[in-house]
């Protein structure tokens, strides 16, 4: 039908006869000829229309709508200077019009201008609703493009270290592995249920056993949990496991395998070893265990300092077993005030939304310090020196201090951290980001304790080998509780991008690890009986890692949202937009699984 795409054409095509297909991009009359931008998947090139060369040609391209399909045949002339555009590789050049067949037309008004002109003024929610108009646009498409040529240089990397691809059930058992499961229900076995997988976890480890060595997959992943920018009900990660393997290997051989990445897709050279920080290092100085380290305004604990002042808030904390900790914002007397960090203030809300009650202050000014005046009129000349020593504070310099539950003050001062660094412009914008601060975070505790069920859980997944000494049998439940687990995760920017660990893999002590988690005798046997099974009959030590590919793609492309780097994205509420899933069902279809709704409809 075609014998060229627009991005082909060149000056070598001046004076030849070409056939295009494509969309009416934008149409524009000017003298009595009309100018016409043709998009193909490519990019675009003007086409021109000239009354001597047929009314009926003419008349055809006046009535041409924008996103009409249609085949041209015509001649490649060069543009006059004065028209040339340089914005897009054939601006020079365009197309004399000989030709004109329309293969569809639009039938109604489009939702939006599918021009990339329009781009930024499109409502996401009509994006996704419509995303086959979206795709039209070409910058989809690209983020397609550049995920697609990421799993070439994957496949590349894997293939030349002897790693074996392989498809793991979509279809299989409900475990608990932290978020909710999708359901299926079985037409067959009446009353039973599939779960789509949340990871392939343990497929892979049975795989390990099995004898495979290396083991790769491009795995669809599911969990029914909240959304939020970097999360969707259904993901894809970049899977893999190893047998014989520590966890140093592993680390090295991924890390080399991030830096292949960058360098083939951004031509960036990654040449410096991944730094990195333990779990505890992390929580420590940063609040979290996904730490930005492209900005300072780390977490210092002074509750040593403010703990004995006499302020009730900081007392209380103290002697409940929290924290009083603080950040320093670097100038922030002049760039925050305080209507921002009192209630109603947007920074105040920032630390509320985290579960803080609110944010303390301190202003360094003139050598002294200026804040509320239960916590001035108590500080000494001693604690205030020792307070700006702590802090690194100067002249100029802000104070936030968050006092209480440890966890929450961590979490309080982590988001109001990030939120600064953002209004400060403390890191680019996301679509104009140079800096890759890649962190590996090692040494994760083995379980964190459940407050509200009032017992452990694994803080990645039970599955985790912790670091013991195996041999110590008299103390080995109480070691195992508060021991490190051989895991590891990969941290990029703040965002965590893959993460995993060295796997357990001798059957009795799975079993200790499960029963720790809660797990009785007979919810083991139920449960995970295949795996201890497995486990029994000459699994050799074994680990993996698995990368989140989508969100590896969102920061490659400079994108907000993994909603940028998937076709046909679910909505924040996990619905598509443009099928309208998920929907009822027919009744008969639930009659057949002895499926009744009680809801009210």
């Amino acid at each position: 039908m075609r014998n060229k795409i627009c991005n082909d054409l060149n000056n070598s095509d001046i004076g030849q006869s070409v056939d295009l297909c494509g969309w009416v991009d934008r149409r524009r009359d000017h003298g009595g000829v009309i100018f016409l931008d043709l998009r193909d998947h490519s990019g675009f090139l003007q086409l021109t229309f000239n009354p001597e060369d047929g009314t009926d040609l003419f008349n055809t391209a006046e009535k041409l709508r924008n996103e009409t399909v249609i085949f041209v045949r015509g001649v490649i002339n060069k543009r006059p200077e004065e028209s040339i555009n340089n914005n897009i590789s054939t601006g020079s050049l365009e197309l004399n019009v000989k030709e004109l067949k329309i293969l569809n037309e639009v039938k109604n008004n489009l939702p939006f201008p599918v021009s990339i002109h329009d781009y930024e003024n499109t409502k996401e929610e009509l994006r996704i609703k419509y995303r086959y108009l979206d795709l039209r646009r070409g910058k989809l498409i690209q983020n397609l493009k550049t995920r697609h040529n990421i799993l070439k240089v994957v496949r590349q990397y894997l293939d030349q270290h002897e790693f074996t691809e392989v498809e793991t059930p979509l279809l299989t058992k409900s475990t608990p592995e932290g978020a909710r499961d999708f359901l299926v229900p079985s037409r067959i076995s009446k009353g039973d249920f599939f779960a789509l997988p949340q990871s392939p976890q343990l497929f892979k480890q049975l795989l390990m056993v099995g004898g495979l060595n290396n083991y790769y997959q491009i795995a669809k992943c599911f969990r029914d949990e909240d959304l939020r920018a970097d999360r969707q009900p259904e993901f894809t990660q970049l899977d893999m496991e190893m047998s014989f393997i520590t966890e140093e290997e592993i680390i090295s051989f991924n890390e080399q395998l991030i830096k292949k990445i960058w360098k083939e897709i951004l031509n960036i050279n990654l040449k410096e070893d991944f730094p990195r920080m333990t779990w505890q290092e992390a929580i420590d100085n940063y609040g979290t265990d996904r730490p930005d380290t492209r900005y300072e305004m780390t977490l210092k604990d002074v509750g040593n300092i403010l703990g004995n002042i006499g302020f009730n808030i900081f007392t209380k904390a103290i002697k409940s077993g929290g924290s009083i900790k603080c950040i320093n914002v670097k100038g922030g007397n002049t760039s925050i005030s305080n209507v921002r960090i009192k209630p109603g203030g947007d920074i105040f809300q920032v630390a509320q939304d985290a579960g803080a009650g609110g944010l303390a202050f301190i202003r360094v000014k003139d050598n002294d310090i200026d804040t509320i005046g239960a916590i001035k009129n108590n500080l000494d000349e001693s604690l205030i020196k020792q307070l700006l020593q702590k802090t690194n504070a100067e002249e100029g310099d802000l104070i936030l201090l968050g006092a209480g539950k440890t966890e929450i003050v961590n979490q309080s001062l982590d988001r109001v951290r990030q939120y600064i660094a953002k209004e400060l412009h403390l890191v680019d914008d996301v679509s104009a980001n140079k800096k890759w601060n890649f962190l590996w975070i090692t040494d994760f505790p083995m379980f964190a304790k459940n407050e509200e069920e009032n017992r452990l859980e694994a803080l990645h997944h039970p599955f985790c080998a912790p670091k013991l000494d195996l041999n110590k049998k008299e103390s080995l439940q109480n070691d195992l509780e508060i021991s490190t687990a051989k895991a590891y995760d990969l941290v990029l920017n703040g965002l965590e991008i893959g993460g995993g660990s060295i796997r357990i893999h001798q059957s009795e002590l799975q079993k200790k690890v499960l029963k720790t988690v809660g797990l009785s005798n007979e919810e083991i046997e139920e449960k995970f009986g295949f795996l201890i099974e497995a486990l029994e009959m000459g699994a050799p030590p074994h680990g993996g890692i698995a990368f989140g590919l989508d969100r590896i793609v969102m920061l490659i492309i400079g994108a907000d949202s993994i909603r940028e780097t998937i076709a046909f994205p679910k909505n924040q509420q996990a619905k598509c937009l443009m099928t309208k899933a998920p929907s009822n069902v027919a009744k008969s279809q639930l009659k057949e699984l002895d499926i009744e709704i009680t809801i009210d409809e």
